[in-house]
């Protein structure tokens, strides 16, 4: 017989009433009233039943209500088990459905870190590729650089990009993530583009104003990597309860920066530091005249304050305006439109200005105001001059200060 059937009821003896025992003796008829006729004084009849009332209850007689049967028992039986039943359904069903919600929830977090991790690992590849870069265009002979194959590698990181799986909790830092990579794409093709005509004097100063806005690309990759990319993705992995940072059981997120300093973003501080020559027609007049060619870079005065090289230097920090970079023609010829330059490392301030005219054998002085105030603090300070049409050496052409501004 099953959890759900019903058994079958009994079913009554033939002739008999129910509840009565086969061969119980049948009542005696009722008493006869005794003679005389009428009630007794009082109303009531001896051992009678009250007028218009049921019969007394006896100590043997059961109180007003049916015997339960056999089959009520049994029907009350069923209902049970089926209630029974039911409950034990809806706990199944519920166990199920949080289960099924857990496992769902479990996939998220997983597919939320697993995108995490793959961009912490593409930034990294294409750091280390703008590093190349900019190792490249300070290290060698600019007319024989190539840099087709940091151009190559930028593409390959740009697919990779656009090949991510990528949970709906990250698609915000998914679309700025590629605007990241096409930024260094391009950046880095232009820098590639330029390189060469660089090392010419007749090309240069269009050339580095090239690589310049090269830079300043892949500048504006790393302020969207870090303003746009990174809150995305942190923002992403604490809605789901996830932990930021670097300790243990947390997740870290690449800070990411391809721009080594912020120099690159000027043209004449490029100039410099990759050996160009900035050229102009006025600078070109004397590029075929045979001898010495160059200036050097003696000293640097802040607000009065003769800077020294080697030793820590104090400056007042609203006083580090205006620079004078004091230079030296050490070549046989006027050098025309020498440019100058002050660059605060780790700050982001520059300044630059240019000399119309240096004389051999004469010192002159280029003033350079900054297009900042620094904050308090200590700095590495670089001073420049540029390199002329025709100079061979430019070890004499900048200085290096260490500078505690107050």
């Amino acid at each position: 017989m099953s959890f759900f059937d019903e058994a079958d009821e009994p079913q009554p003896v033939s002739g008999d009433a129910p509840g009565r025992q086969r061969g119980a003796a049948r009542p005696t008829a009722a008493r006869r009233r005794p003679r005389g006729g009428g009630r007794p004084p009082g109303g009531r009849p001896p051992g009678g039943r009250p007028p218009g009332g049921r019969p007394p209850e006896g100590p043997g007689r059961r109180s007003a209500g049916r015997r339960p049967t056999a089959g009520s028992h049994h029907r009350r039986e069923i209902q049970t088990r089926r209630l029974v039943a039911s409950v034990g359904v809806v706990i199944v069903v519920l166990a199920m459905a949080l289960l099924i919600h857990s496992c769902d929830s479990s996939q998220t977090t997983s597919a939320l870190k697993n995108y995490n991790a793959s961009v912490y690992n593409l930034i990294n590849q294409s750091d280390a590729t703008g590093t190349r870069v900019f190792q490249t265009l300070t290290g060698g002979n600019l007319a024989t650089l190539n840099l087709a194959p940091e151009v190559t590698q930028a593409r390959a990181q740009l697919r990779q990009a656009q090949r991510l799986g990528v949970p709906s909790g990250m698609a915000d830092a998914q679309g700025s993530l590629v605007q990241v990579m096409q930024l260094r794409v391009a950046g880095i093709h232009m820098i590639a583009a330029h390189v060469q005509q660089a090392a010419s004097v007749s090309t240069s100063q269009d050339a580095v104003y090239d690589i310049s806005i090269g830079t300043s690309e892949l500048y504006s990759s790393d302020v969207i990597y870090k303003e746009f990319v990174t809150t995305a993705i942190a923002s992403a992995l604490h809605a789901d309860g996830i932990a930021v940072g670097s300790g243990s059981g947390e997740q870290p997120i690449n800070p990411g920066q391809v721009v080594p300093d912020l120099g690159w973003l000027e043209s004449t501080w490029i100039a410099t530091k990759i050996g160009a020559d900035l050229s102009t027609q006025a600078a070109n007049a004397n590029n075929d005249q045979p001898g010495l060619h160059g200036d050097a870079l003696n000293y640097v005065t802040v607000d009065g304050t003769q800077l020294v090289a080697g030793v820590s230097n104090t400056i007042p920090a609203r006083k580090a305006r205006r620079w004078v970079l004091n230079v030296t023609n050490t070549g046989n010829y006027d050098e025309l439109d020498v440019g100058c330059s002050v660059h605060i490392v780790g700050a982001g301030i520059t300044g630059s200005a240019r000399i119309p005219v240096t004389i051999p054998s004469r010192a002159t002085n280029c003033t350079v105001l900054l297009t900042s105030l620094p904050k308090p603090g200590t700095y590495t300070v670089t001073a420049r001059i540029s390199r002329v049409p025709r100079q061979t050496s430019t070890t004499s052409d900048v200085i290096t200060y260490s500078v505690t501004f107050n």
